[in-house]
């Protein structure tokens, strides 16, 4: 379930979301799209996602990406939830308010891009955390180059 949520969300659901707008308005730049499907898709629906099943779920995170056995950092991982939560509010509201897009982008690089980074020095990482490792950072850089072309353009 864990891969196919992030399979869909990261990579699948925005391609897809990118090419049916793209066919309807071909006049909006790619980049624009991509910031546009990327942060609903890989940060609001992600992250909204993520932040609810680390509030009551949060043995899973704790277990299967920080590796931890002891339930003293499950308070933790609630925390890390409501901030991924409403992280994740604010990028789903960016379809019905563009203005929210390169706020979330920004957000979201500097997060996924920090987190990649942690998961590439760990040690003996899980198939879970591998996936979490790779999404990271594929969706930090997709959102840094739409940061990018927003500041330069």
């Amino acid at each position: 379930m864990y891969i196919a949520v992030v399979a869909l969300t990261m990579l699948i659901l925005p391609l897809m979301s990118i090419a049916v707008e793209h066919g309807v308005h071909p006049d909006i730049a790619l980049v624009t799209l991509m910031g546009r499907w990327f942060v609903f898709w890989g940060v609001g629906v992600r992250l909204a996602l993520a932040g609810l099943r680390q509030f009551f779920q949060p043995s899973f995170t704790a277990r299967e990406i920080f590796h931890t056995t002891s339930d003293e950092a499950l308070p933790l991982v609630r925390e890390l939830g409501v901030a991924n939560f409403a992280a994740g509010i604010i990028a789903l509201l960016s379809l019905w308010n563009a203005g929210f897009v390169p706020p979330s982008a920004i957000y979201a690089a500097i997060f996924y891009g920090a987190a990649g980074i942690v998961h590439i020095t760990g040690r003996d990482r899980s198939r879970n955390e591998n996936i979490a490792m790779a999404s990271d950072l594929f969706i930090a850089a997709v959102l840094a180059t739409y940061v990018a072309w927003m500041f330069w353009n």
